[in-house]
């Protein structure tokens, strides 16, 4: 696998070794000692979460806070999406920063977000199925969001945003200067 770190301190993508044959291919999705070693660090994935959307579904920006922020590790397995993370720790140097990477399932790229970091998604494909690890459990009291049309933050999506479909719960989330602080 290759890493490699983003302009966000922490964030990296990362990009298989596939190994192709007259089969199909095989590769090493995840790999406990691989992965620390190219972050540096050690991260401890408790939970899996899959979701499948349609084209121009957004999903994000959310985060947990306090000791249940979460890392993940997304991928996509079927489709292609627009993966953003944006810096939200308070003391960073990157704050209110974000990092876009284009995900697919052809690729079988990953990124890798960690703990402090508001996620979101957009579908680019007719439909993608959207797989993460998380390093710490679900806790609904702990939930932060962004929305995702923040001025401040200024995300180019790349889409057309009349064309977006967006949950009623995601559409009105705060502005990054209202919303929790992840610490």
């Amino acid at each position: 696998m290759i890493f490699k770190e983003t302009k966000l301190k922490g964030c990296f993508t990362i990009e298989p070794k596939i190994i192709f044959d007259e089969r199909g291919y095989f590769m090493e999705s995840f790999n406990e000692r691989t992965f620390e070693n190219g972050i540096g660090q050690s991260v401890h994935f408790v939970q899996d979460n899959q979701s499948f959307s349609s084209k121009g579904v957004l999903r994000g920006l959310h985060y947990q806070c306090g000791e249940h922020a979460q890392a993940k590790l997304v991928r996509v397995l079927q489709g292609e999406v627009l993966d953003v993370a944006v810096d939200i720790r308070p003391d960073s140097k990157t704050y209110g920063q974000y990092e876009s990477v284009l995900l697919s399932a052809e690729k079988q790229n990953q990124f890798f977000v960690p703990r402090g970091f508001a996620h979101g998604f957009l579908v680019l494909s007719e439909t993608a199925t959207f797989f993460y690890k998380c390093d710490n459990f679900y806790n609904k009291e702990s939930e932060g969001g962004i929305i995702f049309s923040d001025t401040e933050i200024n995300i180019d999506w790349q889409f057309e945003f009349e064309k977006l479909i967006i949950s009623q719960k995601d559409q009105v989330l705060p502005t990054l200067s209202n919303a929790k602080k992840v610490w």
